[in-house]
């Protein structure tokens, strides 16, 4: 059987579902993705609402970052980032406003940060140019060796450059970002900068592992990139490639199920950290979908959540994570999204901006402890930059809480029927509005909102299948980084992958991207 001849069903319509989709479909195969929501993009979506003409929100991601993920993947559809998305330069890349404390303006470029560094605290500028030169390091070799992977051969690991440095590299891992940051950097502000990030990777830093000092790299050195239009942008660069591709797209088409050839099968044995390994796996031949419509395939790939297409799309015989393995993973962060329209200007708020807590020790509690919310928050501006997200003379803004990841906390109004969210979630939204007016010193910002819409974690269980209802995906702690992450491929069933912020490599966009290219690669 040819390429062209075979089947490819790719379930869930997010950028990764899309992506994967797209690559499927340039390569020769023929291929539907399903998605059961009316519209795609997934955690990548978009909001507009009838009572404020003129606003749209992005309803997820805001932060473009690793550019060259998306330089990769444009090119290999046959396209570039330049021919499909129009970037803007962030310039500071972005705001911090510490408690008790001025605002301090994050610059971009290595000389740039290091001068800042060195300002708010002597001596920290030299060793801020030696830690973005750790990061760097670390950066290209995990792009180089760990990203683009899928681990089924330890050949990524035996190459010159990673034995080189294979000594830093497994101190890295199994210490954590908090640390490293802490033995390096006395001012508060310095560490919550380099620290911080560790939240975009649905964790804290006292659990993230080092390694991820990459971040920082990132952003600090790279810079930070705005898509016109958003990540709608992105959303609808990457669908319309698919389709032009060739790729079937279909909206409202949920799947209740993934067909096999048997029901069940018996392990041969069982390894620690990798689950249960079959002699003789079953095959995957199809999905079928709510209405009993049953689609054919010689391929499944599954974008949706991990967890949701082992424990429900999945019998019981044939799941590579069975239920009980759920109970030792650490589900990440939930959030609570509060999208506001405001009635004039926002200079006080930049494009990004991170508002932290003097002590962020009890937010991080707040969230994976004591099931609640962070007072340190996130706030993207994109009116700053775009100009066709608000009215004139309005802005746009889009605030995330980190909470415990809980649908218990209730869903939104965005999406109710009634559009009324529910008490805890609307709770949120309030003191997060009083937080962002006390500390950024716009007092009157509560009487100024002309729309407001929320999100909470019970949206994100109910839109996306989100177990637990995790706003980004498992957690980037030691057990679930790299190697330990799991595999994109099940081993119980044979034919079918796994794509999206829930299996390698990782959450956010460009991982999102890099895990549709490792379907491919694992296909040969």
């Amino acid at each position: 059987m040819t390429r062209g001849s075979q089947r490819a069903v790719v379930i869930g319509g997010g950028v990764a579902g899309l992506a994967t989709a797209g690559l499927l479909a340039r390569n020769g195969y023929a291929v539907t993705l399903l998605e059961k929501g009316d519209t795609v993009g997934g955690r990548a979506g978009s909001l507009t609402v009838d009572d404020a003409p003129g606003f749209r929100w992005d309803t997820g991601p805001s932060w473009y970052l690793m550019p060259e993920a998306f330089d990769r993947f444009f090119g290999l559809m046959g396209s570039s980032t330049e021919a499909e998305l129009d970037l803007v330069d962030l310039h500071p890349g972005y705001r911090v406003l510490p408690e008790g404390l001025d605002p301090v303006d994050v610059p971009v470029g290595e000389d740039a940060v290091a001068s800042l560094f060195e300002r708010i605290e002597p001596g920290a500028g030299e060793t801020v140019r030696r830690y973005l030169a750790e990061a760097g390091d670390t950066y290209r070799i995990a792009v180089d060796r760990f990203l683009y992977t899928h681990f089924s051969s330890p050949r990524p690991f035996l190459g010159r450059a990673v034995l080189r440095r294979a000594g830093r590299l497994a101190r890295l891992l199994s210490g954590s970002l908090e640390n490293l940051v802490n033995a390096r950097f006395t001012d508060r502000r310095l560490r919550q900068i380099l620290s911080y990030p560790a939240v975009f990777l649905s964790s804290r830093p006292s659990a993230t592992p080092a390694l991820y000092q990459l971040m920082s790299y990132t952003d600090l050195v790279q810079g930070v990139k705005y898509p016109l239009g958003g990540f709608t942008a992105v959303v609808d660069a990457v669908r319309r490639l698919a389709e032009d591709n060739g790729a079937d797209i279909r909206t409202d088409a949920e799947v209740t199920g993934i067909r096999t050839d048997r029901a069940s099968a018996n392990p041969l044995r069982r390894i620690p950290g990798l689950g249960r390994i079959w002699p003789d796996r079953a095959r995957a031949t199809g999905v079928e979908l709510y209405d009993g419509t049953v689609l054919d395939a010689d391929l499944v790939v599954s974008a949706a959540d991990l967890h949701h297409t082992e424990t429900v799309l999945l019998p019981a015989g044939l799941r590579t994570w069975p239920e009980q393995h759920w109970t030792r993973v650490d589900a990440g962060v939930g959030a609570v999204v509060v999208m506001l329209g405001v009635r004039g200007g926002l200079p006080e708020l930049a494009h990004h901006t991170l508002i932290f807590s003097e002590d962020w020790t009890p937010d991080f509690a707040a969230v994976f402890e004591r099931g609640g919310a962070s007072d340190s928050v996130y706030v993207s501006k994109p009116s700053a930059t775009d100009p066709e997200v608000a009215p004139d003379g309005h802005e746009n803004l889009f605030v995330l809480v980190p909470v415990a990841a809980d649908p218990g906390l209730g869903g939104g109004s965005a999406y109710a029927s009634d559009g009324v969210g529910s008490a805890r979630v609307e709770q949120i939204a309030d003191a997060v509005v009083d937080l962002i007016a006390e500390r950024a010193g716009i007092d009157d910002l509560a009487s100024r909102i002309v729309v407001r819409r929320t999100l909470g974690p019970a949206d994100f269980a109910g839109r996306y299948h989100s177990w637990h209802g995790w706003a980004l995906g498992l957690a980037h702690t030691l057990g679930q980084s790299a190697f330990l992450r799991g595999t994109n491929r099940s081993r119980a069933v044979e034919n079918l992958y796994y794509a999206g912020s829930t299996t390698t490599p990782g959450v956010g966009v460009p991982m999102c991207l890099i895990s549709a290219e490792n379907v491919l690669s694992r296909l040969g």
